[in-house]
């Protein structure tokens, strides 16, 4: 995926606010996305990486640990950081999707499969 960071936060945006409940807000300086005021994924601006809530990391490091890894600072956190420059775009729309699931409450999950429906009729 391209890392020109201001293309990469209108893709963002363009994802994820529409989403129900999703709201942005900075945290320590980068932006980050909540829903339900819990973070599921913040932009790292410098050093080009996106920390995402899963709980499925091992899996994706299990599959590309160049792209998908923690640091020691996320070891007791359901984070992992992603590469901006390596992540494909659909390994990350899932991503992104899975998260904000991970963290909506069932309410905007059910508001969330409507709009789905209404997208594929």
């Amino acid at each position: 995926m391209a890392t020109d960071m201001s293309i990469f936060m209108q893709f963002l945006r363009s994802m994820l606010l529409p989403l129900p409940g999703v709201t942005e807000k900075m945290c320590f300086d980068d932006p980050a996305f909540y829903v339900n005021n819990k973070i599921f994924t913040n932009v790292k601006l410098k050093n080009e990486l996106l920390a995402l809530h899963t709980v499925e990391r091992e899996k994706w490091m299990a599959v590309d640990p160049h792209t998908f890894f923690i640091t020691d600072h996320y070891l007791n956190y359901k984070y992992m950081l992603i590469r901006l420059e390596t992540v494909s775009p659909d390994d990350l729309k899932t991503l992104l999707i899975t998260a904000y699931l991970a963290r909506a409450t069932k309410k905007l999950i059910k508001e969330y499969e409507a709009l789905r429906k209404n997208e594929r009729n």
